[in-house]
């Protein structure tokens, strides 16, 4: 009896899965031909081999999902239109470990250049977490129609208007920067992540300290003390960024820890961080925090 319930429910189980990665293929393919690389990104595990050899010469690389997306989104928004034709899509399972191969004819297109790139993908897959996730994928040149030609105007198209993906990477970048600065005491760094008219906002700061910072210059004069009372700090071991929908513009959360010189205390801090970018220079900097963490650290209540 076990032996008849369990048969159609591992094959239920395999029909699942084989249905979960040919889902994930096709969407590799939709994703990228309508510039999603937000969604696009989460399809693929935290290091995947990529080859593209057939069609570059160049060997294989391994990538971060955030760099794959940014070469991509480099270069297939400035096409005016791509599409990736998928069909036979094969999936064999072994265990937690998958392999799919499905054909593919991807058209590209740009002002009155063509070109067809036709040949198959072969993608791998590990799951983690009951997740299938893609490790590796490597493509198979068959044949080709039109000419390379197109790469050209694409890529500058998609420098000159660069998609909100690549904006937000960049967003993110300029405030890691800031955050590492502090953490290693490099106002050189601290000072580069500015805009001339860059605004700080503190709005519940302790009585006593500035709300509102105005200007570079006044920025740069209000970290200059930071190296000399601060120690060993962390800013940056658990950032979580939260995307707003203007890719320049990012609420972080994330948790500070510092060595207070003068006191000899541990400053323990939750921050929330609205941050503007622009041009890879922050605009704007809104920091909400709790004052009283702050007050004992730096003993601003001593008798």
């Amino acid at each position: 009896m076990t032996a008849t319930v369990s048969a159609p429910m591992a094959a239920n189980a395999q029909a699942a899965d084989e249905a979960a990665i040919e889902t994930i293929v096709e969407s590799v393919a939709v994703l990228a031909d309508r510039g999603n690389f937000e969604a696009l990104e989460t399809l693929y595990a935290d290091e995947i081999r990529v080859d593209y050899s057939s069609l570059t010469g160049a060997a294989a690389e391994l990538k971060s999902p955030q760099a794959l997306m940014n070469d991509w989104a480099a270069m297939l928004p400035g096409f005016d239109r791509t599409r990736h034709r998928l069909s036979k899509i094969e999936v064999s399972i072994d265990g937690v470990s998958a392999i799919a191969i499905a054909d593919v004819a991807a058209e590209h297109y740009v002002a009155d250049l063509h070109w067809l790139a036709v040949g198959d993908y072969r993608y791998e897959f590990e799951r983690t977490d009951g997740e299938w996730l893609i490790t590796a994928m490597t493509f198979n040149l068959q044949r080709e129609e039109g000419t390379r030609d197109v790469f050209g105007p694409a890529g500058r198209n998609a420098a000159a208007e660069p998609p909100a993906y690549i904006i937000r990477q960049q967003t993110r970048q300029v405030v890691c920067t800031f955050l590492e600065s502090l953490e290693d005491k490099d106002m050189d760094a601290l000072a580069s992540v500015w805009a001339r008219d860059a605004v700080q906002d503190m709005p519940y700061s302790p009585e006593g300290h500035p709300r509102r910072v105005v200007g570079k210059d006044a920025l740069i004069e209000l970290y200059a003390g930071w190296p000399d009372v601060s120690g060993n700090a962390d800013f940056t071991s658990e950032l979580v960024f939260h995307p707003m929908r203007d890719p320049q513009t990012v609420f972080v959360e994330y948790k500070g820890t510092v060595e207070v010189i003068p006191t000899g205390r541990i400053y323990r801090q939750v921050y929330g961080g609205l941050f503007h970018v622009v041009d890879g220079k922050i605009h704007l900097f809104r920091e909400y925090y709790d004052p009283a963490p702050f007050a004992w650290a730096f003993g601003l209540n001593d008798s």
